[in-house]
């Protein structure tokens, strides 16, 4: 493989994240100085900013906010500020194991000669990518309808009365919940600023959410694709070829590499996980009491709305629960691939290292939301079943 190969596999891999962390200051591989500093500040600002407007609304209303939907969607909005902050917060304090396992991903790139491998290597960056653009790209088209949506009912309102927008009796709608706090200001002949500048804070703040998520599943990825790749060593060790010890003693070398890089990796996500699994519990709860609830008053654009921010939620759940089970059962799986191979021809001593790699397949790293709460297909279809069965319930009580 030529180095240039070998640039563009880097890259194919990388440059999506690093589009979408660098604006934030989140990039593990960029320089830190102060230039990172100022866009990490910003990009947490973008997540506060969605926490404390809607918070703003809330006090200067006395609760009283104008409708259901704008009721749960200061709420969402608030809980994903809150999320965000937290991850900027997290993986900014923590951005020198990033950096570590980043750099350790650029070097399995730059060290690989074998086509086999590198396709494994090339199947899981793509897999992140097919992840990745969809879920992103739904984000900012969310923002966009939202904002276009907003427009569209200041230009109908002000057709509609004849009147000067400035009118105290006009409710004009906008991206985040914030007609009391723009009218507080005597700024409402604004609104259209406004409601271009607040779609453009959600959509950045989107990069520190979504953005922080996939820089973690990301490098994830990588290592479960490593991960494949050592099982494939260990199941095609040849032990007819010369040295041994030292080609066995570095694959298991490689594979407690990975186990450390691996246990790094779910110390720093276990709180994040346990507030974003808390949230979205919460949220899909009341998101679908607002789809009941629009299906009551038969409201089209509420129901459509809803069902876009819940489909959001459980996708968000879905990658990660995903991940982590794919990760758990790669771990596990090495014990298998180890039996698979010609261990019996092995010498003596090495063959008593395969207990010990053996023992540690039984009990494999794997991702915890709050060191208690495994992160796994079981868990999203448990976060599911509760969900729902709560709607059901509700739908009953409201007879829709």
């Amino acid at each position: 493989m030529t180095s240039e190969q070998k640039e563009k596999d880097i890259a194919y891999a990388m440059n999506p994240y690093k589009l979408i962390s660098w604006p934030v200051g989140m990039w593990p591989l960029q320089d830190y100085n102060f230039y990172s500093l100022i866009r990490c500040i910003l990009g947490g600002s973008y997540a506060s900013l969605i926490l404390m407007v809607p918070c703003m609304e809330l006090y200067m209303t006395r609760g009283h906010i104008d409708t259901i939907e704008q009721s749960t969607d200061s709420l969402m909005l608030m809980l994903c500020g809150i999320i965000g902050m937290s991850k900027i917060i997290i993986f900014r304090r923590n951005a020198n194991i990033f950096i570590k396992i980043y750099k350790s991903a650029v070097n399995d790139y730059l060290t690989i000669d074998n086509a086999k491998e590198r396709a494994i290597m090339r199947k899981h960056a793509y897999i992140g990518r097919l992840v990745f653009f969809p879920v992103l790209a739904f984000s900012y088209i969310y923002v966009f309808n939202n904002m276009v949506k907003c427009l569209l009912h200041a230009s109908m309102v002000y057709d509609e009365t004849n009147q000067n927008i400035t009118n105290k009796d006009i409710f004009l709608e906008y991206p985040m919940p914030s007609r009391h706090i723009i009218e507080y200001f005597h700024a409402k002949s604004m609104y259209k600023t406004f409601i271009v500048i607040e779609s453009i804070i959600v959509a950045l703040s989107c990069n520190s959410n979504v953005g922080n998520d996939f820089l973690f599943l990301n490098i994830t990825l990588h290592i479960c694709g490593q991960i494949k790749i050592l099982r494939a060593k260990f199941t095609n060790f040849d032990v007819t070829l010369p040295k041994v010890y030292d080609r066995f003693n570095a694959l298991i070398e490689r594979q407690n590499y990975l186990i450390k890089m691996t246990r790094e990796l779910a110390e720093l996500i276990s709180f994040i996980l346990l507030v974003q699994f808390s949230f979205t519990s919460l949220l899909i709860c009341v998101m679908g009491f607002q789809v009941i609830f629009a299906l009551k008053v038969n409201n089209t654009v509420m129901v459509l709305k809803s069902l876009m921010v819940v489909n959001a939620l459980l996708t968000q759940c879905t990658m990660f629960c995903f991940i982590g089970n794919y990760l758990k059962s790669e771990m596990e799986d090495i014990g298998s691939s180890v039996y698979l191979s010609a261990w019996y021809k092995l010498p003596s001593k090495l063959t008593k290292n395969i207990i010990f790699i053996l023992m540690q397949t039984k009990c494999p790293v794997s991702y915890q939301a709050g060191n208690f709460i495994a992160v796994n297909i079981a868990t999203c279809v448990s976060i599911l079943k509760t969900s729902f069965s709560y709607l059901s319930v509700l739908r009953i009580m409201i007879k829709v």
